[in-house]
């Protein structure tokens, strides 16, 4: 299982565009095969500073999600939203039984 952290700094006054968008590519992305879970918070002492939290099967199954519509329109449409350049994390992670 492969676990990104996605971290997004949104200009103030985009954030209600920015939520929407969150919005938007949240529903199509859990409904992908291989996604295990996709959710998205605020940080409580950060005002507009978000994290994406998606935890994948594997590198291919990130692959073909990074090739959907839903993800693609999302990246294109937050552009002018942001702050600053996205910073993303990718974990390696396996599950004890």
């Amino acid at each position: 299982m492969i676990i990104i952290h996605a971290n997004i700094k949104v200009k103030s006054q985009h954030r209600e565009a920015f939520l929407e968008e969150a919005r938007l590519v949240t529903k199509p992305s859990k409904a992908e095969s291989g996604n295990m879970s996709y959710h998205y918070y605020e940080d409580p002492e950060e005002a507009n500073s978000f994290i994406f939290v998606e935890k994948w099967k594997d590198e291919q199954a990130i692959q073909q999600h990074e090739g959907t519509y839903h993800f693609k329109k999302f990246v294109k449409e937050i552009e002018t939203l942001i702050s600053e350049p996205i910073h993303v994390e990718l974990f390696e992670a396996s599950v004890k039984k």
